[in-house]
């Protein structure tokens, strides 16, 4: 039972990643506007990283490829994002204070979820392509 929870949370935890990673790709130009809005340093540059990071993060934890490490980068990622995207301490015109303040903590979750995920590389672990 326990590998299954393992797996299944580190799945879903790389769905979260993976998806979103899509979506940037897909309503770029929106993206760049909101990460502006929000007076992100840089957009232009970080918008590919934030891209590449969450896509490959994402398919590494769902087919469960150096685990420990992925789920850092992705904890480290999530933080700055949270940080920088969903600060519901600052007024936006046409953001609302609640939804960002529902990310914010929502995303704190996700990263605890992460820092979890680092440390049970003692766990009892399966991979979708042999066992790992």
């Amino acid at each position: 039972m326990q590998t299954f929870a393992v797996t299944l949370g580190r799945g879903l935890l790389g769905l979260y990643f993976l998806l979103p990673g899509i979506s940037k790709v897909t309503g770029y130009a929106g993206t760049l506007d909101y990460m502006a809005l929000h007076n992100v340093p840089l957009p232009e540059v970080l918008l590919p990283i934030t891209i590449v990071l969450q896509i490959v993060g994402g398919l590494m934890l769902i087919f469960g490829l150096r685990v420990g490490q992925i789920a850092l980068m992705l904890a480290a990622l999530t933080l700055a994002i949270n940080l920088g995207m969903h600060d519901f301490w600052n007024t936006y015109e046409g953001v609302d204070e609640g939804r960002e303040t529902q990310n914010f903590v929502k995303n704190l979750a996700i990263f605890a979820g992460l820092l979890v995920m680092s440390g049970a590389e003692d766990l009892p672990q399966h991979r979708f392509f042999g066992r790992g």
